[in-house]
């Protein structure tokens, strides 16, 4: 920090003993000044490492609570001023319409005392006629219509703005706010080549998982493996199920669905036909683990913790499985085969987002259910109208996805198309297919699994064409 200088004057005291230079302000200090000059500056920093705490711990504040900055604290601000501006205007208007309304009021009683008066004279003397009869029904008619509706009293609503608008403005890029739209006819990303045990083929494929390089991993059910097709590739690579089907270890049986664990950099695998759920290490094809056995399992996902979750068919409900679980948490479901919202039939894919809410494919109650953490029940986000062909219908709903807007997307197996939802919409939209059950490159045949790329690119995996079907995003 400091030089020593001979026979400087100190900057403090001006004596001229043994100096020393401080190199942050060029000062020449005695000793004693420079121990002073040094203790000021630890002050400061500990003014400095003061403020970084304070500002540390209003950062981990407005994490936890960021209802409390102060922008939030402007709208609502805005908002009770507005109420309270909305409010007093309202008041007023009711105090005068009240005043309006009982001089009306008073205007009528006046015109209805004249009429009863002169129906009562016409009453007594009896002498009255069609006419007489026509004129005090009109006059009758004409004072209770201005009663009910006095034609000089209106409410009127001015042109101006009354409430002056917000909005939120920022100089960070526009946060995404409308549905993304696909390309109506798709690319063959992997199979196609009919159905077949070759590399470049596929066999009645279901689940589909893309990784960070876009890879595509698909359960190819009736090959009974597990095949992953590089990016570009014309050829998939066999990596679980190579020994045909059966029950060993290194053996699938009609194989369904596939997620990847990374926090255990291994792939769980939905065995169905052998009634298992597998941990499969890409690294160790030795080393597999049975997670969940004696279960009729279809569809998997995992949450940000690691937990695995399950789709029983047979049981028709989903537990969540932890690590070294003996029967897993029931999350939804499990009230027998039925249509209540307690209930499922067929429970299929599933889904969970990042606020731990599940969405299941409901396939033979044709909807797709939200059951959010905890609940004991769910509620329908997609279908629930019966099978059919409408908008407002699935007919044997199978895989199924949130996108960060928190919209569904659904694969409507049999009328071979998959449908956007918005929670709380009557009605969904056609995504892509709809074009009726075929091979074109506009159709699909028992869609199955359903993914979104990092681009959020479209992945069908077209079951019955032995393919799977890239939708590119507009």
């Amino acid at each position: 920090m400091a030089t020593a200088n001979i026979r400087v004057q100190c900057s403090i005291c001006n004596k001229g003993n043994t100096t020393y230079i401080c190199r942050g302000c060029s000062k020449d200090f005695c000793f004693q000044h420079l121990t002073e000059h040094r203790q000021i500056l630890q002050r400061q920093l500990d003014e400095i490492i003061n403020d970084h705490d304070q500002f540390q711990q209003t950062i981990i504040q407005q994490k936890q609570n960021p209802l409390n900055s102060s922008l939030i604290q402007q709208i609502n601000q805005w908002e009770k001023n507005s109420i309270h501006q909305i409010q007093q205007t309202a008041q007023q208007c009711r105090e005068t319409l009240m005043k309006l309304t009982q001089k009306s009021i008073n205007d009528v009683e006046k015109k209805f005392i004249e009429l009863s008066k002169k129906l009562k004279e016409i009453h007594e003397e009896n002498e009255f006629n069609e006419i007489d009869l026509n004129h005090f029904q009109l006059k009758l008619t004409k004072i209770t219509e201005e009663f009910l509706q006095p034609s000089n009293i209106s409410i009127r609503q001015d042109s101006q703005e009354f409430i002056k608008k917000i909005s939120v403005i920022s100089s960070f890029a526009q946060i995404q706010t409308k549905a993304n739209k696909f390309q109506q006819v798709a690319s063959t990303v992997a199979g196609g080549n009919g159905d077949g045990q070759e590399l470049n083929q596929l066999f009645n494929p279901w689940g589909i998982l893309i990784d960070n390089d876009n890879s595509i991993y698909t359960a190819d059910c009736h090959n009974h493996r597990i095949v992953k097709w590089k990016l570009n590739s014309k050829t998939g690579e066999i990596i679980a199920g190579e020994n045909r089907y059966g029950n060993e270890n290194n053996q699938l049986n009609n194989p369904r669905d596939i997620v990847f664990d990374e926090k255990n950099n291994s792939f769980i695998i939905s065995d169905n036909e052998n009634n298992r759920v597998i941990r499969y290490f890409d690294k160790n094809r030795t080393n597999q683990q049975i997670i969940v056995s004696n279960i009729d399992c279809w569809g998997l996902t995992i949450d940000k913790n690691g937990f695995i979750y399950v789709s029983d068919c047979e049981n028709n409900e989903v537990r969540r499985w932890k690590q070294g679980d003996k029967k897993g948490e029931l999350v939804a479901g499990g009230n027998g085969k039925g249509n209540h919202l307690n209930q499922l039939n067929v429970p299929t894919y599933i889904f969970i987002d990042e606020d731990y809410s599940l969405y299941i494919s409901d396939l033979s109650n044709h909807r797709v259910m939200k059951w959010e953490k905890g609940t004991k029940e769910g509620i329908i986000v997609a279908g629930g109208n019966g099978p059919g062909y409408s908008l407002n219908q699935l007919s044997y709903p199978l895989g199924v996805i949130v996108d960060h807007l928190g919209q569904i997307y659904v694969v409507d197996r049999d009328n071979a198309r998959v449908m956007r939802w918005c929670e709380g919409d009557e009605e969904g939209e056609i995504v892509v297919g709809g074009n009726g059950q075929g091979n074109q490159s506009n159709q699909l045949d028992w869609p199955q699994g359903l993914s979104f790329d990092k681009e959020e690119n479209l992945y069908v995996v077209d079951s019955w064409n032995h393919r799977i079907q890239k939708f590119k995003k507009l």
